[in-house]
């Protein structure tokens, strides 16, 4: 009788292992790139805020490539900013390039966006505005050193 047992059960797990192998995928391939679009839109959990923020660059871009940064308002969704950066380009002009894409792309009405000694950028949130969250989400470009510090 214990042996009828364990056969039935070896029987059924057999059964459930093989419908497990032949069920289709629930994420294809294509829907990786929506799937992390929807993560980065929605606030992270342990982001810190404030109203003041300093992007600082060191060094020469050694190659082309792309910096990318998530800027969160405070209960707000992540909006990505991103930032071409063509080989050659010295740190203050790699500065200057973050500071015309953040006003590009998240615009001066709630932040003040300047340059400060030619490779530094302060961003600070606008009266009114909601205190925010800035991180340094990825960088492909070789031989910068990008940091972002609370002001």
């Amino acid at each position: 009788m214990t042996a009828f047992r364990i056969g039935l059960g070896v029987t059924a797990l057999l059964n459930a292992s093989v419908a497990l192998a032949q069920a289709p995928a629930t994420e294809t391939p294509t829907d990786a790139p929506a799937s992390a679009a929807a993560a980065a839109a929605a606030p992270a959990k342990d982001l810190r805020y404030t109203d003041d923020y300093r992007i600082s660059v060191d060094s020469d871009a050694q190659s082309d490539g792309e910096i990318v940064f998530g800027l969160t308002p405070k209960g707000g969704t992540t909006q990505e900013v991103k930032v071409a950066i063509k080989k050659g380009t010295s740190e203050n002009n790699v500065a200057g390039e973050i500071k015309k894409a953040f006003v590009a792309q998240i615009g001066t009405k709630d932040y003040n966006i300047e340059m400060e000694d030619g490779e530094n950028v302060i961003i600070e949130r606008s009266m009114g505005a909601k205190d925010y969250s800035l991180v340094l989400a990825s960088s492909t470009v070789k031989g910068i050193t990008v940091k972002v510090h609370r002001d």
